[in-house]
């Protein structure tokens, strides 16, 4: 099991030192959020690797149906050289009252999936290298040999974390393709515009049974959730943990290995098999408000 840390806010300098303290600290990932309008992720992550070596380093999420992909695909891909590659990139469709419709984003569910899986498919078409060409309902790309940047150091790929909700099989089968999973439940929020929230234990079950019934029972399931701080010494004086910390306990599935236990003995962690590996157990994790 491997734990992480959520910056819960902050500047690329108090990143920079926060990820610093906390590789010290033993944490083994450090993660930002990815905001429409605010500190920039990917300035903040490469001032985080200039002060570390060891800590993984990714976002918490990426909402990719915003972006340009090509952009996204340089700025990872020179990150993952920059860090020796420690990057995680973690996607989903984003909260879309958190600065979508304030900046004329698209707002629509369908075609923010529909962007998605193709930012996806261009991703890793341009970390693969030239030529790549792609021709998508809402994206064409054609090769090009302009000053294209090195490929990711990782291999084959940067790993990829995909934000699934139950019950849509077809969010979940799309995280299925990638390497790492975070539940939550297609269920609306009082008060607000979510109509999704976090998945409990119950929900949980139902997302393991269909995980091994597709035959992939090493999977990674990652989930946010309220908790005590796991970590602390932040210039906010808050602590906070990554998909991969503890506090909502989640099962625990990698192949046969302990299928029996419950919930209750898994008090953090994501697992890996190897570094840079990302698959391996449905984890449990917490994440403090911020």
């Amino acid at each position: 099991m491997k734990c992480g840390f959520v910056l819960p806010c902050g500047d690329a300098r108090t990143a920079a030192e926060l990820a610093a303290r906390a590789e010290s600290a033993g944490w083994d990932g450090f993660f930002v959020s990815e905001p429409v309008w605010g500190i920039d992720t990917w300035i903040s992550l490469a001032a985080a690797a200039m002060r570390t070596e060891h800590i993984r380093l990714g976002t918490m999420i990426t909402p990719l149906s915003r972006m340009s992909p090509w952009k996204l695909a340089s700025e990872t891909a020179t990150l993952d050289n920059l860090s020796n590659g420690r990057v995680i990139l973690s996607v989903g469709l984003g909260a879309i009252d958190t600065g979508f419709e304030a900046f004329g984003e698209v707002t629509d569910r369908s075609m923010r999936a529909e962007l998605l899986d193709e930012g996806l498919d261009i991703l890793i078409g341009l970390w693969r290298g030239q030529p790549f060409n792609y021709d998508g309902k809402h994206y064409k790309v054609r090769e090009t040999n302009f000053y294209p940047p090195p490929p990711p150091v990782q291999k084959p790929r940067i790993p990829i974390w995909v934000v699934g909700a139950w019950p849509s099989e077809k969010f979940i089968r799309r995280a299925l393709r990638y390497d790492g999973l975070f539940p939550q439940e297609l269920k609306p929020i009082e008060g607000t515009r979510h109509n999704a929230r976090q998945a409990m234990p119950d929900t949980l079950r139902q997302m393991k049974v269909f995980v091994e019934a597709r035959g992939r029972r090493d999977h990674a399931l990652r989930h946010c959730g309220g908790g005590r701080d796991a970590w602390r010494g932040s210039r906010t004086g808050r602590g906070c943990c990554s998909p991969m910390g503890g506090g909502r306990r989640h099962l625990v599935d990698r192949g046969q290995l302990e299928r029996a236990r419950s919930i209750r003995r898994h008090r953090r962690g994501y697992a890996t098999d190897r570094p840079g590996a990302t698959r391996g157990v449905i984890a449990p994790h917490r994440h403090c408000a911020g």
